[in-house]
C-alpha cells in the first residue's frame, strides 16, 4: 500500500463530531406550546376520568386485586353494615387526647378504652371474616375463598369516606 493511498484526503473528525453524527435524535418532534397545553389538559381528563370510574367500582377501572364479581359481593356485604374497626382511629384519637390530661383515673380509662375497642374489633373482623367466607361459598360455588375474608376485613376497618372503591348505595343487604 502506498502512502498515498492510506491517506484519506481530510481531517480526523473529532470525537464529538463523530459521536453527534451517530446518534440519532430520541426527542419528540417539537411542538409549540399551545399543543402541550391541550395535550397536558386532555391528560388530565383521562386521569379524572379513571379516577371517577376506580370511585365507582367500574370493572375496568378497577385493580386487579378488587376485580372480579365475589370481590364485589365482599365490598357490598362489607358496606352494608356498620364496624366497629371503621371508627378505631377516631377513637384512638380520643384516647390520645385523655391520655394527656394529668388524671390517673382519666388516664387508666383511656388506656381501657384503647384496648376494649382493638379487641372488640378483632373479635368482630374474624367474624366477619368467617362469616364472608360461609357465604362466598353458598353463593359462588367455584370460588376461592383464599385472601376474600382479610380482603373483607381491612375494608372493614377503613373509614366509610377514605373507602375505594366507594361504597355502592344501591346494595340492598338481602335478609
Amino acid at each position: 500500500m502506498t502512502e498515498e493511498a492510506a491517506k484519506k484526503g481530510r481531517p480526523t473528525p473529532s470525537r464529538k463530531v463523530a459521536e453527534s453524527k451517530r446518534k440519532v435524535s430520541t426527542l419528540a418532534p417539537v411542538i409549540g406550546k399551545e399543543a402541550k397545553k391541550r395535550e397536558k389538559e386532555l391528560a388530565s381528563e383521562r386521569r379524572k376520568a379513571a379516577h371517577a370510574a376506580f370511585m365507582r367500582g367500574d370493572e375496568n377501572a378497577l385493580p386487579l386485586r378488587d376485580r372480579g364479581p365475589v370481590r364485589r359481593f365482599v365490598r357490598d356485604e362489607v358496606d352494608s353494615r356498620r364496624s366497629v374497626g371503621e371508627f378505631f382511629m377516631p377513637i384512638i384519637f380520643v384516647v390520645l387526647l385523655f391520655s394527656v390530661v394529668p388524671i390517673m383515673a382519666v388516664n387508666a380509662i383511656a388506656l381501657v378504652l384503647m384496648y376494649a375497642v382493638l379487641l372488640y374489633a378483632a373479635v368482630d373482623g374474624f367474624l366477619l371474616s368467617r362469616k364472608l367466607k360461609k357465604q362466598i361459598i353458598e353463593k359462588f360455588p367455584d370460588a376461592k375463598t383464599k385472601g376474600l375474608g382479610i380482603y373483607g376485613v381491612l375494608r372493614s376497618t377503613q373509614m366509610r369516606r377514605l373507602r375505594a372503591p366507594k361504597p355502592s348505595t344501591s346494595y340492598q343487604k338481602k335478609k
